[in-house]
C-alpha cells in the first residue's frame, strides 16, 4: 500500500497563511449562445443551412439537446435560484417556439443529471444542495449498520494560499494563484472517521473563514451554493488504498499503518468548471464506500 502522505498535507505544507483558530454550461452548440428569447426554430433552420455547405456541421446538435443547453443556460445565470420553481413545460415549451415534448426531453436529461428534480403535482425545481437526498450524493461513506448520516465537522487549518503547482493543474488555474485551503477531521458519532483537504478558487470564495464554516450547521456544499453562488455539480474521483501515516493515524486515532481509503475528487459547476479539488482518507472499519451505477 502507499502511504497516505503523499495523499494529504504535502501541498498545504508548503503554502503560508494563518491558521484557524479552531484547531457552466457544457459544451454546447451555437444555439447556447442566443439569447433565450430568441425562437429556437431560427437557430435549427441556420443550423440546416450551414449543414448544406459542409460535409458535416460540428455544431449541430438535436433539437431537445438545444432546449436543454438553453435552460442551463438560464440555470447558470440565475434566472432560476437553487430551489425554485421553473416555468412549466407548456410556458418553456412557448417561449422557445417548440413542442412540449422536446421540452420534456430536455428536462428529463436535467433531472437525470441532477439540475433540476421533479416533484408530483407541484412541477420542476431547481436542485439545491439544500434537499435531504442531496446531502449524501457526494457524501459516499455509509455506516456498515444503522442509517446513513451526515458526520460532525472539526477544522484543523482554514487559510489562504497560493496554489501549489498539482493542484492548479487540476483546477485549471495558474499555479501560485490564490486558493482557500480547509483542513478538517469528520466524526460519525463521535468516532473520528474523515481526514479531508480541500482547496477552492480563492476569487470565487473570497471571504470564505474558519468562523464562518465553523457557525454553518448544514452541508458544506450548502453554503457555497447559498453564499457564493457555487453549484457542484458532477466530480471526478480517484480511489486507491493506502496506509495511514503518523499525521493521519493521530487525527484519526488509529495505528500507525492502518489500511484507509484515499479519495481525490475534483467538482465542477456549469461549464464543467473546475471549483473544488478534495483529498481525503477515509477509515472503514465500520463503514463502507458506497456507488450505484446504472
Amino acid at each position: 500500500m502507499n502511504s497516505a502522505s503523499s495523499n494529504l498535507t504535502n501541498n498545504a505544507t508548503a503554502a503560508s497563511g494563518a491558521v484557524s483558530p479552531t484547531a457552466g454550461t457544457p459544451a454546447t452548440p451555437a444555439a447556447a449562445a442566443a439569447s433565450t428569447a430568441t425562437p429556437v426554430a431560427s437557430v435549427v433552420n441556420t443550423t440546416a443551412a450551414t449543414a448544406t455547405t459542409a460535409v458535416a456541421s460540428p455544431t449541430f446538435s438535436p433539437l431537445y439537446q438545444q432546449i436543454k443547453a438553453l435552460i442551463t443556460q438560464s440555470l447558470q445565470s440565475g434566472e432560476w435560484k437553487p430551489g425554485e420553481l421553473i416555468p412549466s413545460e407548456v410556458e418553456l415549451a412557448g417561449r422557445f417556439k417548440v413542442s412540449q415534448g422536446t421540452v420534456r426531453k430536455a428536462i428529463d436529461e436535467l433531472a437525470a443529471e441532477n439540475l433540476v428534480m421533479r416533484r408530483q403535482g407541484k412541477g420542476t425545481f431547481v436542485s439545491t444542495h439544500h434537499e435531504a437526498r442531496a446531502h449524501f450524493r457526494f457524501l459516499r461513506l455509509v455506516p456498515d449498520e444503522g442509517v446513513p448520516h451526515y458526520p460532525e465537522s472539526k477544522f484543523i487549518e482554514v487559510k489562504r494560499v497560493r496554489a501549489p503547482a498539482d493542484v492548479a493543474r487540476l483546477m485549471d488555474l495558474k499555479s501560485g494563484d490564490a486558493v482557500i485551503f480547509i483542513k478538517r477531521v469528520q466524526y460519525f458519532d463521535g468516532v473520528p472517521t474523515i481526514v479531508e483537504e480541500l482547496w477552492l478558487p480563492g476569487l470565487i470564495f473570497k471571504g470564505l473563514t474558519a468562523e464562518r464554516l465553523v457557525e454553518y450547521k448544514g452541508p458544506m456544499y450548502g453554503l457555497f451554493e447559498t453564499e457564493f453562488g457555487t453549484r457542484m455539480i458532477r466530480a471526478s474521483e480517484q480511489i486507491r488504498a493506502v496506509c495511514a501515516d503518523a499525521g493521519a493515524a493521530q487525527l484519526l486515532n488509529i495505528d500507525l499503518g492502518t489500511p484507509l481509503l484515499s479519495s481525490e475528487r475534483v467538482s465542477f459547476t456549469y461549464g464543467d468548471k473546475p471549483v473544488e479539488l478534495r483529498r481525503g482518507l477515509y477509515l472503514t472499519s465500520r463503514h463502507h464506500y458506497q456507488n450505484e451505477l446504472s
